[in-house]
C-alpha cells in the first residue's frame, strides 16, 4: 500500500514538474533607455498582455542591457540571440523595401491611423515580398508624423532647409532632406543630443515625442509642423521563428490576440499620447509653428519624384506598389474618421 502511495505522489510530482518545465519564458531585447515610451508605454504592456493572453503559460522577460547596437536587432530575432526584438527597419538601408509605401510624406496626423493601416496593408499586400520570411511578425507600425525642428531659421520660409544640416536617422528621410536642399547627417535616434549640441547638426527630423525625450528642446528654436507629417518612420516588433514553432497552437493563438493589428493599434496610441506631451513640454521654450501653403506647394512639388521613386523600390519586391499604396491610404482616412 505504501509502495502504492509512494508511486502515486512520485507520478504527481513528476506531472508538476513536467508542467512547470512546460513554461516558457522569451527574452526581449532592447536598445532604448527603459523609460523611453516605446518600451515602458509599448514593449513592457505587451509582454504583460503576452503573459496574461497565455495565462501565464508563455511570459517575456526584457533584457537589462542592449545586446548590440540598433542596427542589429533584426538578426537578433533572426538568430535567436533573442527571442524577441524591436527596431526601425532603416537602421538597415536596402534590407526592406516595402516600408516605403508607409513613411512617404504627408501620410497622415495621427500614429494610430497610420499604424493601424500599415499593419492591415502589411498582411494584405506586403508581407508577400517575404522581407519578414525568417521570422514572426508581431507588428509593423509608425511613429507619429515626423516634424522640422531647427536652431535657426525664417520657420514660413520654403527654402528653410537649404543648407541646413539635418539629423536623419535612415529610410526615405535621407531623401526627403536631399530634396528639401538639407544636407542629411545620419544617426540613431541615442546620438541626436550629441549631433546637436556639438554642432553637427543644425536640425533635426522628429516626432515632438523624441524631440522632448532625449532632451533636445534647449537646442531647438523654431518647429515646423508639417500637414500629414513629412515622413513616418516604420518600426518593426519581430520573433524568432523556431521559438514560435515552439510554442502550442493555444499558446500561439492567444499571443496572436494580443499582438498583429491590436498591438500596432497600441503603438500608435502611445506615440500620439507622447507625441502631445512632447508639444506641450516645448509651450513658450520652442515657437511652433504650421506649414504654409507655400511651403505645402513647393515641398510636394519637390518630393514628388522621391514618391515615385520609392513606390518603384516597392514594386521591386513583386507587390503592386500603385494597389498597395491606395490601400494604405484609404486605411489611413477610414481611421482619421
Amino acid at each position: 500500500m505504501k509502495l502504492k502511495l509512494l508511486a502515486g505522489c512520485t507520478a504527481v510530482f513528476l506531472s508538476m514538474g513536467s508542467m512547470a518545465m512546460a513554461k516558457t519564458t522569451l527574452t526581449v531585447a532592447n536598445w532604448l533607455p527603459p523609460a523611453h515610451p516605446l518600451v515602458a508605454e509599448l514593449i513592457k504592456p505587451m509582454t504583460e498582455k503576452i503573459a496574461e493572453a497565455t495565462k501565464g503559460e508563455v511570459t517575456a522577460t526584457i533584457l537589462p542591457a542592449p545586446l548590440g547596437p540598433p542596427p542589429a536587432h533584426f538578426d537578433f530575432a533572426v538568430n535567436g540571440v533573442a527571442d524577441i526584438t524591436f527596431g526601425v527597419q532603416g537602421y538597415n538601408p536596402g534590407r526592406f523595401k516595402t516600408t516605403s509605401l508607409v513613411e512617404l510624406p504627408f501620410s497622415g496626423d495621427t500614429a494610430e491611423a497610420t499604424s493601424v493601416a500599415y499593419w492591415r496593408t502589411f498582411k494584405a499586400m506586403l508581407e508577400e515580398a517575404g522581407e519578414y520570411k525568417d521570422v514572426k511578425v508581431l507588428a509593423v507600425f509608425t511613429h507619429g508624423p515626423g516634424e522640422i525642428f531647427i536652431k535657426e531659421g525664417d520657420p514660413a520660409a520654403p527654402e528653410l532647409l537649404e543648407g541646413t544640416k539635418m539629423r536623419v536617422g535612415g529610410g526615405i528621410i535621407h531623401e526627403i532632406a536631399s530634396k528639401l536642399g538639407a544636407v542629411p547627417v545620419e544617426g540613431p535616434s541615442p546620438k541626436t543630443y550629441e549631433l546637436l549640441s556639438q554642432g553637427v547638426a543644425d536640425g533635426i527630423f522628429f516626432p515632438p515625442e523624441s524631440v522632448n525625450f532625449f532632451k533636445l528642446i534647449p537646442l531647438l528654436k523654431e518647429g515646423v509642423m508639417v500637414p500629414g507629417g513629412l515622413y513616418n518612420t516604420s518600426f518593426f516588433i519581430v520573433m524568432n521563428k523556431a521559438k514560435w514553432d515552439s510554442l502550442s497552437a493555444e499558446d500561439q493563438a492567444a499571443i496572436d490576440s494580443v499582438t498583429g493589428e491590436a498591438l500596432a493599434r497600441m503603438a500608435g496610441k502611445m506615440w500620439d499620447t507622447a507625441d502631445a506631451k512632447g508639444l506641450a513640454a516645448m509651450e513658450g521654450k520652442v515657437n511652433i509653428s504650421t506649414a504654409t501653403e507655400a511651403q505645402m506647394a513647393a515641398w510636394r512639388e519637390r518630393l514628388a519624384p522621391v514618391v515615385d521613386a520609392q513606390l518603384a523600390k516597392v514594386a521591386e519586391t513583386g507587390v503592386d506598389a500603385a494597389a498597395a499604396y491606395e490601400m494604405f491610404k484609404a486605411e489611413v482616412a477610414a481611421e482619421s474618421k
